[in-house]
């Protein structure tokens, strides 16, 4: 059944970041960190055999992140969801699901990046996506940094198969799914990344920038508190 909201979700998380004084005032991060904060329509739910997803594909919330393997501001979030999903995910309440957003302009490495990480997840599934994702990060410098002969090292690190991971990656095979995938982040209104939207039901809105950890806490927490059967 349909949970029930006592505000509009873009009204609550907005109140609970500004409670929370978190709006990344004094981090320093430049104005193509995120796209502005808002309700966001037309917002793609959570799409088995699309999505690559950490956590319970019926969780209450779903943190929806469209991030760039390269961008310095995306690896620190990594982390930060990393302790989102350690906190949360064994209540079953909040999932991380991670899209393509690279910034091929200034990134030009970042495309390839994608698509290996997409080879992971065929190969692997949810994991092996997010083991990945969490490999590039450990030894990117990001800002386009990465030799990309470390990608099969990453696969085999996290006990892929290297040769049909590199056959993967050579063919190009994901390299349309990444396109629409950034596409569908331009389409949202992303200007920058990490663009992260929390979903609830049908309802999306967008969180600024790379939140830290006490942030995303506040925005999820105020969502569950206004929820019912919570």
């Amino acid at each position: 059944m349909k949970s029930q909201y006592v505000l509009p979700i873009s009204i609550v998380v907005a109140g609970a970041l500004i409670a929370g004084a978190v709006f990344l005032a004094g981090k320093g991060t430049p104005p193509t960190n995120g796209g502005g904060d808002g309700k966001v329509t037309g917002a793609r739910a959570y799409t088995p055999g699309v999505d690559y997803i950490l956590g319970n594909p019926n969780a209450t919330v779903k943190v929806i992140e469209y991030s760039d393997l390269e961008c310095p501001y995306c690896k620190t979030f990594n982390t930060t969801m990393n302790q989102v999903i350690q906190y949360y995910g064994t209540s079953g309440k909040v999932a991380w699901i991670y899209r393509h957003f690279p910034l091929a302009s200034i990134h030009s490495k970042a495309p390839k990046e994608a698509e290996a990480a997409e080879c992971a997840g065929k190969q692997g599934g949810d994991t092996a996506f997010f083991k990945f994702i969490d490999g590039v990060y450990e030894v990117t410098p990001s800002s386009n940094g990465l030799d990309l002969a470390q990608l099969p090292v990453i696969a085999k690190k996290i006990g892929l198969d290297v040769n049909a991971f590199n056959q993967c990656l050579n063919s190009g095979e994901f390299a349309k799914k990444v396109a629409a995938s950034y596409d569908e982040a331009i389409k949202l209104g992303a200007q920058g990344t990490p663009y992260t939207l929390l979903m609830v039901g049908t309802e999306s809105v967008v969180l600024p920038g790379a939140q830290p950890y006490d942030s995303m806490r506040a925005a999820i927490d105020s969502i569950l508190g206004t929820t019912t059967g919570q």
